[in-house]
């Protein structure tokens, strides 16, 4: 069999590659069905590894790996140190030498095949590539020692690129699969027809022989799926200071992420917009609940528990970025009379730090205003305020502590200067 690093892809690094992988969220986990298919394109997991810094070191040394092509051989090193560096015992493969190359090979070769196809996937659909080469060929590698037959039996196979086929068999279509894609021209599609090769050919929709567990879904096609919907629910599971290290690591990511006050701009602008746009979610439930605890909610009758207020998601819906685009957009002209502050209008930037305002405010308070939903449910309203480069930042949260909807819900903002 060929060495592992002389295989295409992973001494070839690409820009999209490096990209993909570089967002993905470091995930504590026990098992490496924690999470399954789509939900691989936001988040990184090491099976057994649940430590913050653990997670990182990992996530690093792939990273490296990926953006300078080092190869297995230098991962296995940076491997061992980081175990012994966090101490990370217990993990499947340190029983043995034999047992830790394999173990070593699965993680280096996981997540370079995935972030190579992810990055795959977003050349292969650049409008102007399409435009030359509107459909995609699947490719065996015939190199490979233990052939996969099915695997075998798709090669070849040329169809549109939005044929289900691909939804589920693009490749890796398994552990070690070095299965491909390549964009080619209709007339080379037109001949694949002409030979048995064409969408007559594929197998129908939901048909996974063939795919290894987790492996029916095309890496990539799914990175703007809600990191709310992949960690919300685990959180749950964790022990605290797992989940409120998981917490911070999303917060981060939310502060860092230039994608949101772009997003704000698009649904302030778009009338006919009706999203919800997840900013990250809240770290100190128990901070809350005591500011909430002498609530109406506590009052009605009908409400015989507290409300679950572990991890709740900070989001803002279409709606809510108008109304305080219509409310405060002219604000810079506003002087208070008494404290001769002035009120600035909210830009986009400013949504983007709601993390920080929420989890390190300077004050939290209870509003007077609560809605009721219906007679009997009470629904609290907090304010939250921070101090940020002498401006102070006011949101007003609608507290949302369902079984489906879990979160902290902006109703309005407001910006004033602090002298």
């Amino acid at each position: 069999m060929a060495d592992l690093e002389q295989l295409p892809p992973w001494n070839k690094p690409f820009a999209q590659q490096l990209a993909f992988f570089k967002k993905k969220l470091n995930l504590p986990s026990e098992r490496w069905d924690d999470i399954t298919r789509q939900a691989h394109d936001k988040a990184f997991i090491v099976a057994g590894a649940q430590g913050a810094d653990l997670l990182t070191d990992l996530h690093n040394a792939l990273n490296t790996a990926i953006e300078k092509g080092t190869g297995i051989q230098a991962f296995r090193k940076e491997f061992k140190q980081i175990v012994q560096k966090n101490g990370w015992t217990g993990w499947t493969g340190e029983e043995s030498a034999a047992k830790t190359a394999w173990r070593t090979k699965v993680i280096y070769q996981t997540n370079m095949t995935s972030s190579y196809a992810a990055g795959r996937w977003k050349q292969l659909n650049n409008p102007e590539l399409l435009k030359a080469l509107p459909y995609w060929q699947y490719k065996h590698n015939d190199s490979v020692t233990f052939p996969r037959p099915l695997h075998q039996s798709w090669n070849g196979l040329t169809l549109p690129p939005d044929h289900h086929f691909w939804k589920e068999h693009y490749p890796p279509n398994g552990w070690g699969c070095q299965c491909r894609v390549v964009p080619v021209t209709k007339s080379t599609f037109m001949k694949a027809v002409a030979n048995g090769r064409g969408p007559a050919d594929a197998p129908p929709p939901g048909n996974t022989e063939g795919i290894d567990e987790g492996f029916n879904y095309a890496p990539g096609a799914n990175v703007d799926m809600s990191l709310a919907q992949v960690v919300q629910d685990k959180m749950i599971t964790y022990p605290r200071a797992i989940s409120r290290a998981l917490s911070k690591s999303v917060n981060n990511r939310v502060l860092a992420n230039e994608s949101i006050p772009n997003a704000v701009e698009e649904l302030k602008n778009n009338l006919e917009a009706n999203e919800t746009l997840f900013l990250g979610f809240a770290e100190d439930p128990d901070r809350l609940r005591e500011v909430i605890k002498e609530s109406d909610y506590y009052l009605t009758k009908n409400q015989t528990t507290e409300p679950n207020l572990n991890h709740l998601m900070l989001v803002v819906n279409s709606d809510t970025i108008r109304h305080v685009e219509n409310s405060h957009g002219q604000d810079g002209n506003n002087v208070d009379d008494k404290t001769k502050r002035v009120q600035i209008p909210p830009a986009p930037e400013d949504y983007a730090k709601l993390p920080l305002i929420v989890n390190e405010a300077d004050a939290i308070v209870r509003s007077a205003q609560e809605i009721r939903k219906e007679r009997s449910t009470v629904t609290p309203v907090v304010k939250f305020q921070k101090e940020i480069d002498g401006v102070m930042y006011t949101a007003v949260m609608e507290v949302l502590h369902g079984k489906k909807n879990r979160s902290l819900s902006l109703i309005t903002m407001f910006i004033r200067t602090v002298w």
